[in-house]
């Protein structure tokens, strides 16, 4: 990411609504030419509707196209929404095919059928080869902005074709090695062309080993090639191994922001691409089927308590302590879910180690249980001073917390076979296992042996 001048200071979200408020728009706007527009796009999501359609005004037109690719989805789309035909048209024909590509297919159809209309033969063309591929593959992620030598040239004749460029493309660490058919063949490492004799032959000085990605390659899959072979950048193929474009770190960056917010936004029932700012009815909406979801589970459990109201009715302390054995397990769960949806998506667990990992996270569950039955059993006997409670209570957390630790780690095996994202739909599914058997082994002994 580009870093703004001393000239132009990096401009915080409390200096725009300052500046906003004093109608000061030509320092605002001289501001906002030396911000990356990464930063500008982070300063736009953290507006209101009429304050961010004010700043949006203000960005020079050189860094609203690359704005528009930063932004999630709604705001960006809330943006687009107001634009002018012509202003649309100008901020598409300046941003990279696979940047307009993601963002065409977001658009009401309306709009899309408008700006395919009006944009230039060539860039359409470009369009279309990209869209050819699936969303989310590095066919439709790539960049077709790359620079091809043949292995049969000398060093001293690429940099010579080299000079020729006015500039590089951005994120080049290398040149890749086509044959005349296209067919990739390895990649030639600008720090070889620097240091390497201008006799050499681009055959002895490329390196083999930078392995091409399939055009069909996931999102995630690019993530994990990029984490295992610290590239900065890497070669796209097609199924016969001819050269189609490059994905570069700054994509791989995006993707793994993207996963981090799925991850995070999703174990709360949100899009990752919601708009903080967004008007209350459609927020509303939103979040009302999570809110659903979460009744059902908590009847659910108010269903288990149910059972045993006689012995609440009895025996009042049991209805005290009953919440710290659903918190507990609640916990305990948690912890080893979270790992577990971590291993997944590292590709870190398979069918040869996930009996291995669950022996490990139940014989945890074990000794913790164990631990903490006797400090809850010792805090239950002092402060009630029943000793069958305290038995009770301890037997239920270890039951608890065993339960947990196996629910942890085989809600998102399922999910995963189920072809359901354990991060959306796990952490509900593991509350309500903890809750059920926690209530159920404390209230459920407790009437067993206490009445």
């Amino acid at each position: 990411m580009e870093q703004t001048t001393p000239e132009n200071p990096e401009l915080t979200l409390q200096q725009v609504f300052i500046l906003l408020e004093q109608q000061d728009f030509d320092q605002l706007k001289t501001s906002l030419s030396g911000l990356h527009p990464g930063q500008i796009a982070i300063l736009l999501e953290a507006m209101p509707p009429s304050e961010r359609k004010q700043l949006w005004e203000l960005i020079p037109e050189t860094l609203s196209a690359d704005t528009l690719t930063f932004l999630h989805d709604e705001v960006r789309n809330s943006l687009i929404a107001k634009m002018p035909t012509e202003e649309l048209v100008a901020a598409a024909e300046q941003m990279e095919v696979n940047d307009l590509a993601y963002i065409i297919e977001e658009l009401p159809v309306p709009v899309r059928q408008t700006l395919e209309e009006n944009l230039s033969d060539e860039i359409l063309e470009h369009l279309e080869n990209t869209l050819s591929f699936e969303e989310g593959t590095a066919g439709r992620l790539m960049s077709p902005d790359v620079i091809t030598v043949r292995s049969d040239v000398s060093l001293g004749a690429v940099k010579r074709y080299l000079q020729l460029h006015e500039e590089l493309p951005d994120y080049t660490d290398g040149l890749m090695v086509v044959d005349r058919g296209g067919i990739y063949q390895g990649k030639l490492l600008l720090n070889k062309v620097l240091t390497g004799h201008d006799d050499m032959l681009v055959r002895d000085a490329m390196n083999s080993q930078h392995h091409p990605i399939p055009a069909s390659t996931s999102e995630h899959d690019i993530a994990l090639f990029f984490e295992q072979a610290n590239f900065v950048s890497a070669a796209v193929v097609d199924e016969n191994n001819r050269l189609l474009g490059r994905i570069t770190m700054d994509y791989v960056v995006a993707i793994l922001r993207a996963e981090a917010d799925h991850a995070l936004m999703g174990r709360a029932g949100l899009d990752e691409e919601a708009d903080l700012f967004a008007p209350i009815i459609s927020s509303a909406k939103r979040r009302t089927v999570w809110l659903a979801i979460n009744l059902v589970t908590a009847f659910l459990a108010a269903w288990v308590i149910g059972l045993y109201a006689d012995t609440l009715e009895k025996i009042v302390a049991l209805a005290v302590l009953m919440p710290i054995v659903a918190s507990m397990g609640g916990i305990a769960g948690s912890q080893t879910l979270t790992l577990t949806i971590r291993g997944l998506a590292l590709e870190q667990i398979g069918s040869g180690n996930s009996a291995w990992l669950a022996r490990k996270e139940v014989l945890i569950g074990v000794i913790n249980g164990l631990l903490w039955a006797l400090v809850v059993a010792g805090i239950a006997w002092l402060w009630f001073g029943d000793s069958g409670i305290s038995v009770i209570i301890a037997a239920a957390i270890i039951i608890n917390l065993v339960a947990a630790a196996a629910a942890g780690i085989a809600i998102p095996l399922l999910l995963q076979r189920l072809r359901i994202d354990p991060a959306l739909s796990g952490a509900v599914i593991l509350t309500t296992v903890t809750d059920v058997v926690g209530f159920m082994s404390f209230l459920g002994l407790a009437t067993q042996f206490l009445l």
